[in-house]
């Protein structure tokens, strides 16, 4: 069986950069929406053997498949880093500079310097390393999809855990998203210590009024 004509769009797409560029990683965020909690950021570095059956932009895998591509990114990946930015830092810098921030350090974090990067979306980190943004990226590229998959885990937990130290406002139900629930949550108690408080602001406005 010729495995070339097996391979996933995905994973054909990052054939290709890797004829220009042999060793490059996938970057992507997570966390961009949400009214609470730090925004992460993901970059990965696959090998060019390496196949992971089923990976695709983590928004349209559930939850358990996202966990098991977890375990299996992390296996494979011929390097990869999470790494975050605060909601101090996002209150401090807006929300765009800060995904940025967390992508950077992500990068930074790599323990092989990519020779190129391929970012999900159209806005490019303050990076050394040269490449180009890809939107609908983490549909596009394995190695996008790849850090896609890491980040999206990884906030997940880590609201996950502020549940736990935060239980009034339920955040391992709607992870931070402003659903109706979290509305309602913060109608009841208010923002929490790691509510953007930017992100309220019109919210509470209106309710001024």
């Amino acid at each position: 069986m010729n495995g070339i004509t097996e391979l996933s769009p995905l994973f054909e797409y990052d054939k290709n950069v890797r004829m220009s560029y042999p060793v490059f990683c996938g970057i992507d965020e997570a966390g961009r929406g949400p009214l609470a909690g730090d925004v992460y950021a993901a970059a990965v570095i696959l090998d060019e053997d390496v196949v992971i059956d089923g990976l695709n932009d983590s928004k349209k895998l559930t939850e358990k498949k996202r966990e098991e591509l977890f375990d299996e990114i992390i296996a494979k990946a011929k390097s990869f880093c999470i790494a975050t930015a605060s909601v101090e830092e996002i209150e401090r810098l807006n929300i765009l500079q800060a995904a940025l921030l967390a992508m950077k350090r992500a990068v930074a974090g790599l323990d092989i310097t990519p020779g190129y990067a391929l970012v999900d979306g159209n806005k490019f980190p303050p990076i050394s390393v040269k490449g180009e943004t890809v939107v609908k990226g983490d549909g596009t590229s394995a190695s996008i999809a790849a850090a896609s998959v890491l980040a999206k885990v990884s906030r997940d937990r880590y609201m996950k855990d502020a549940a736990e130290k935060y239980p009034e406002w339920q955040f391992e139900r709607h992870k931070g998203y402003g659903t109706k629930l979290h509305y309602e949550m913060l109608d009841k108690f208010g923002p929490s210590p790691i509510h953007r408080m930017s992100f309220l602001k019109k919210y509470y406005a209106a309710k001024q009024k």
